[in-house]
């Protein structure tokens, strides 16, 4: 392969500040970075003609090669896209498949969550190096899958958000993983890129269909259409995949794993007691109830996936039920 003259004159001079940036992360209690001469590489990952050379990880390196399905969709689903997507990880999650996504709003956090959930195994990839999550709002969750997870990027630390990064990250998940479940996608959404290169990498690809008249599900409709497996229960996938999963065990991990959050907590009730129908930002909500921002963001999200509370069009959050 011949090297573009930018990349040879990056390699002859490297720019010393992100290496130090990097080294400085690195040297942190927990950061890690595995290269691809390391027998704990992803295995899967060598499908890809560019695989990454090295990857930041913090987390349990023992889920790299854990059977893995990838699940992604929509960042503003349906209430229930959101129910499907926590309720199909904490199934699967519970039968020992490793559930990963790309710690996006919406259906990735739902899965995410499902997975924790089930005290079962999930992977998060993202598109940014891994001194910062994107979007903010999921720093709470980005730190349960870290302590109970596997958290992956090939950005080095430093790396902001863009645009172009976000198709390199759903290589890497669709890479990962057996195959690629679909939940609620718009025709021009990332999870049908996703889709696409676990087709070409000769992974399983599965779509969830829904109503006609929801615009979210004509993504997941044009994929099957081209082929991808119709999903409508859990069971459907654990079938499709089963000869894949002779060897899967529940948890490949001796780390603790974390208890459900018990939603009948006091904190918990009282955060509901100052939501209603209008919307209140966080912000708000941590001036009236006097819970710190990132216990009122972690609850909120319970709260979300749980369909009690919903992210109000212009922002802010109401309660979904009396």
């Amino acid at each position: 392969m011949r090297l573009k003259a930018e990349t040879l004159d990056y390699w002859r001079a490297p720019d010393p500040a992100p290496l130090r940036h990097a080294q400085s992360w690195l040297d942190q209690p927990g950061h890690q970075l595995i290269l691809d001469a390391d027998p704990r590489y992803p295995a899967r990952l060598r499908d890809l003609n560019d695989a990454p050379p090295a990857l930041f990880y913090l987390g349990d390196p023992d889920l790299f090669n854990v059977p893995q399905l990838a699940m992604v969709g929509s960042r503003n689903p349906t209430p229930a896209g959101l129910r499907h997507a926590r309720q199909f990880a904490q199934h699967l999650a519970g039968q020992g498949l490793g559930i990963t996504s790309g710690l996006a709003l919406g259906v990735d956090a739902a899965a995410h969550q499902g997975a924790l959930e089930a005290q079962g195994m999930t992977l998060a990839i993202t598109g940014t190096g891994l001194d910062r999550v994107y979007p903010a709002s999921n720093q709470a969750l980005a730190e349960r899958i870290r302590d109970h997870g596997l958290i992956i990027s090939e950005f080095p630390p430093g790396t902001p958000a863009r645009r172009d990064h976000f198709p390199r990250r759903n290589r890497l998940i669709a890479a990962l993983s057996l195959g690629t479940l679909v939940i609620e996608a718009a025709l021009r959404s990332g999870s049908l890129i996703t889709a696409r290169l676990a087709g070409e990498l000769g992974r399983e690809v599965f779509a969830m269909p829904g109503s006609v008249d929801n615009p979210l599900a004509r993504g997941c409709h044009r994929l099957i259409r081209q082929g991808a497996k119709l999903v409508e229960t859990a069971d459907d996938i654990l079938e499709e995949l089963g000869p894949l999963l002779d060897n899967v065990s529940k948890v490949p991990s001796s780390s603790p794993r974390e208890a459900p959050p018990d939603v009948h907590d006091k904190d918990y009730q009282h955060l509901l007691k100052h939501l209603d129908n209008a919307p209140r930002s966080i912000d708000e909500l941590v001036e009236h109830t006097g819970l710190a921002v990132d216990a009122v963001s972690s609850m909120l999200l319970i709260l979300e996936l749980r369909g009690d509370v919903a992210m109000a069009p212009g922002g802010g959050y109401q309660k979904c039920r009396p």
